[in-house]
């Protein structure tokens, strides 16, 4: 459908205030994850399981999760669960309480408010079983977001390997682990990949120069067939 590059985009001056907890700005080393529902089609098992080894070795990170409890895609977790609380409780004891403190599940959130998290991130994590893409990856890229993903057929169309992301093999929580931190440490990286991600979008998927043309398109040409 496109993506509104002109409004998504890198703002160095950006805030975002979590309920009860900091506020946020890209002066803080900000790690974020985003599903429409927190479920093992999305890689959220992956990323639990490779949580507790994240915090251990950033103690600055905070790291924000946005994603609602139900199944959009995959199979459905046993009657009266969710997979949200079926993965915090298989790793939860693996995490202290302070570095726990440092995780924030936020549920769904306006779009303003999600705009502004990816803009305050400093590494974007997204994993996906080979199937659809997902908004918040191509969002993400058009804010400059330095991005670690899952090396999956669909991904690998729009992102590729140390060029505008770093990719991982989908199960692999440790090189995803590895692949995070690297991105932390080097702000030079950081920069390269998330300037090459914006440039993809806007040069691909980019809503007014791209694909809005292209369905208007489409759309005279069937009129055009039909007469």
């Amino acid at each position: 459908d496109g993506i509104n590059t002109d409004m998504l985009q890198r703002r160095d001056d950006v805030r975002f205030e979590i309920e009860g907890g900091p506020v946020l700005t890209r002066e803080d080393e900000v790690v974020t994850f985003v599903n429409r529902n927190l479920e093992p089609y999305r890689g959220y098992h992956v990323f639990m399981r490779a949580l507790p080894r994240l915090l251990r070795e950033r103690p600055h990170a905070q790291v924000v999760v946005v994603g609602g409890d139900g199944v959009s895609y995959g199979a459905r977790p046993p009657k009266g669960q969710t997979w949200k609380q079926i993965y915090i409780d298989e790793v939860r004891d693996q995490i202290p309480d302070a570095d726990w403190a440092r995780v924030h599940f936020l549920g769904r959130i306006p779009y303003d408010r999600f705009v502004r998290l990816l803009q305050v991130g400093r590494v974007h994590l997204y994993l996906t079983y080979p199937f659809v893409l997902s908004w918040s990856l191509f969002e993400s890229m058009s804010c400059e977001a330095a991005i670690v993903a899952s090396a999956t057929a669909p991904v690998q169309e729009a992102l590729t390997h140390d060029a505008t992301a770093r990719l991982v093999d989908f199960f692999d929580g440790d090189a995803l682990v590895d692949q995070a931190i690297d991105l932390l440490e080097d702000s030079d990286a950081r920069d390269r990949l998330g300037r090459a991600a914006r440039a993809h979008v806007r040069d691909t998927y980019d809503l007014r120069r791209h694909c809005l043309p292209r369905q208007l398109k489409w759309v005279s040409d069937l009129a055009q067939m039909s007469v």
